[in-house]
C-alpha cells in the first residue's frame, strides 16, 4: 500500500471517528457529594411506601417528610443548615395521617403544600429563618379529595394555582388564594394517578395512570386532548414529564421488567421517539426535569445511582451522559431550582440525597478554567414572579415563565405578591425598610394608579371566569333538564 493511499486511509478513519463523537458541553459533568460536615444528620425520614420523592428543595429551605407517632409531619431547615438536628427541632405537623407529597411554590419560597393520607392539602408559610417552635396551623386547607392525597403541583407560571390528585383518581385545581376548588376532573382516569406534570406555559398537564395510559389533558376544559395505551408494558408504577418543546419523558417498565426511558412526541403519540432499557431493578424511576440545559436526572427508590441524561433534537434524541454511584441507596431526593445553583463554581444542579437518617447534597458541576460567568451553562432562568394572576389563567390567559439573569449571582427582588394568599395581589412592595426616605407626591399618585388598575384587571378577569363558569353550569343544567345526564 503507498504512502499516499495509507495517509488517505488513515485521514477517512480519523474524521469518520471524530464525526460520531456528539459535541455538547454537558458531556462531562461530574457529580460529587459534599463532606460529611455538610450533611443533616439524624433526620428520621418517612418509611411511607408512597412512591414520592419526599424531600423539596428551594433557595431558603430544605424540608423532608420524617417518621411521626399518631399523625404526620415535615421536617424544614434552612439550606445552609448541617450537622445533627436535634429530636426537639420543630416541625410542621398539623396533619392527623401521614404525609405523602410536599412542594415548595415555585413563586415564593416561604409558602410550601403537603398532601396527605388525611385527604387534605395544607398551605404553610415557613418564616425567615426558619421554624422556631412546631407548625399546627395552616394559612390554608384544601378539602376535596374522598381518598388519601399522593401528588402535588403548582402551576409554573400562574400566581397561586394548585393542582392536586388522589387516590380517589380525581385531579382538583384550587385557588390557593381564596381555598376555591375551581377545576375537577373526575372522570379522566379509571385507575389510580401516578404522576402529573404541567406543560411550559400551564396550559395542559400529561398523566400516566395504572392503566398504563399516558394522557395529555386540558385542565380547564376538562377534555383529554391526546391519549396513548400502554406507554410501557410493565405493571410497575410509571412517570412522566413534561419537556420545555412540548414533548413528554416516561419511566416505566418493559414486559420483562427492565426499567425503560421513552420520550414521545404529543403530535403523535403513536410510537415513542426513543426507547432505551437501563437495568432490572425494581425500584421505581423519579424524572427531574432541567429545562435551561434539556438534562434530565433519573433517581431510582431505592437506588445507590443517578442517572443523567441530555435531550436535544438529534437522532438517538436522548443522549445517556454519565451516573453518579456511590454505596448507599436513596430513599428519596430533593432537585434544588436553578435559582439556587452555585454560578461561581459550574454548579448546574444540585440534589439532596435522601439516606435513612441524612440527608447529602450532591452537586451537578461543568468542569471549566474560566473564573467568569458562564453564559452558555446559565441561560435565563424562571424567576419567582409570576407571568399570571390566578384569575387571569382561570379566564383562559396562558403565559410562559418570565425569565431571570443567573449572572453573578440570583438575588430574588421583593415580590410583588408577598402575603397575598388570602387577599388581592398588591404591586407595592410590603418589603420596605421603615427607614426610607417618605415617597413624593408624585411617586405616591404613581403608585395608586398602578394598584388601581392592577386590580381592576384582576377585576375583570374574576368577572370573566365567572361568566364563562355561570355558562358552563347553565349548559349542565340544560342537559340535565333534557334528560342527557
Amino acid at each position: 500500500m503507498s504512502f499516499q493511499v495509507l495517509f488517505c486511509f488513515f485521514s477517512t478513519d480519523m474524521s469518520f471517528r471524530r464525526g460520531v463523537v456528539r459535541q455538547s458541553k454537558f458531556r462531562h459533568v461530574f457529580a460529587q457529594a459534599w463532606k460529611a460536615e455538610h450533611c443533616i444528620d439524624d433526620v428520621r425520614v418517612s418509611r411511607v411506601t408512597w412512591d414520592t420523592s419526599l424531600c423539596a428543595v428551594n433557595p431558603k429551605f430544605v424540608a423532608v417528610i420524617i417518621e411521626a407517632g399518631g399523625g404526620g409531619a415535615f421536617l424544614v431547615v434552612p439550606l445552609s443548615k448541617s450537622g445533627r438536628i436535634d429530636q426537639s427541632c420543630p416541625t410542621v405537623c398539623g396533619h392527623a395521617a401521614p404525609v405523602l407529597d410536599i412542594q415548595w411554590s415555585p413563586h415564593d419560597d416561604n409558602i410550601i403544600a403537603s398532601a396527605s393520607e388525611d385527604f387534605t392539602v395544607k398551605v404553610w408559610q415557613i418564616p425567615d429563618g426558619g421554624l422556631t417552635s412546631p407548625m399546627t396551623e395552616a394559612i390554608v386547607t384544601l378539602e376535596g379529595h374522598s381518598k388519601r392525597v399522593g401528588i402535588l403541583a403548582w402551576h409554573p407560571t400562574a400566581f397561586n394555582i394548585l393542582l392536586t390528585a388522589g387516590c380517589d383518581n380525581v385531579i382538583c385545581v384550587w385557588n390557593v388564594g381564596t381555598g376555591e376548588l375551581v377545576y375537577q376532573l373526575s372522570d379522566a382516569h379509571p385507575d389510580l394517578i401516578y404522576s402529573v406534570s404541567w406543560n411550559k406555559d400551564g396550559s395542559a398537564v400529561c398523566t400516566v395512570c395504572k392503566d398504563k395510559a399516558l394522557r395529555v389533558i386540558d385542565p380547564r376544559r376538562g377534555t383529554i386532548l391526546k391519549v396513548k395505551e400502554k406507554v410501557h408494558d410493565g405493571t410497575r408504577p410509571m412517570r412522566a414529564v413534561f419537556l420545555s418543546d412540548g414533548k413528554i419523558l416516561t419511566t416505566g417498565f418493559s414486559r420483562m421488567s427492565e426499567r425503560q426511558l421513552a420520550l414521545w412526541d404529543t403530535k403523535d403519540l403513536s410510537e415513542p421517539m426513543a426507547v432505551q432499557e437501563m437495568d432490572t431493578s425494581n425500584g421505581v424511576l423519579l424524572p427531574f426535569y432541567d429545562p435551561d440545559t434539556n438534562m434530565v436526572y433519573l433517581c431510582g427508590k431505592g437506588d445507590c445511582t443517578i442517572r443523567y441524561f441530555e435531550v436535544t433534537d438529534e437522532s438517538p434524541y436522548v443522549h445517556f451522559l454519565s451516573l453518579y454511584s456511590s454505596k448507599e441507596p436513596q430513599r428519596g431526593a430533593g432537585f434544588l431550582s436553578k435559582r439556587g445553583v452555585d454560578v461561581n463554581k459550574c454548579e448546574i444542579a444540585r440534589f439532596y440525597k435522601l439516606h435513612e437518617r441524612k440527608v447529602e447534597p450532591i452537586s451537578m458541576t461543568v468542569p471549566r478554567k474560566s473564573d467568569l460567568f458562564q453564559g452558555d451553562l446559565y441561560p435565563d432562568t424562571a424567576g419567582m414572579e409570576p407571568a399570571l394572576l390566578a384569575d387571569e389563567w382561570i379566564a383562559g390567559q396562558d403565559a410562559p415563565p418570565l425569565l431571570v439573569s443567573l449572572s453573578g449571582g440570583y438575588s430574588a427582588p421583593p415580590s410583588k405578591h408577598r402575603d397575598t394568599l388570602r387577599s388581592k395581589p398588591k404591586l407595592v412592595s410590603q418589603d420596605s425598610g421603615t427607614g426610607a426616605a417618605p415617597p413624593s407626591v408624585g411617586n405616591a399618585a404613581d403608585d395608586l394608579l398602578t394598584e388601581l388598575l392592577a386590580e381592576m384587571k384582576a377585576l375583570r378577569a374574576v368577572v370573566l371566569a365567572q361568566s364563562q363558569r355561570i355558562e358552563l353550569l347553565e349548559r349542565q343544567l340544560a342537559r340535565i333538564e333534557d334528560g342527557d345526564v
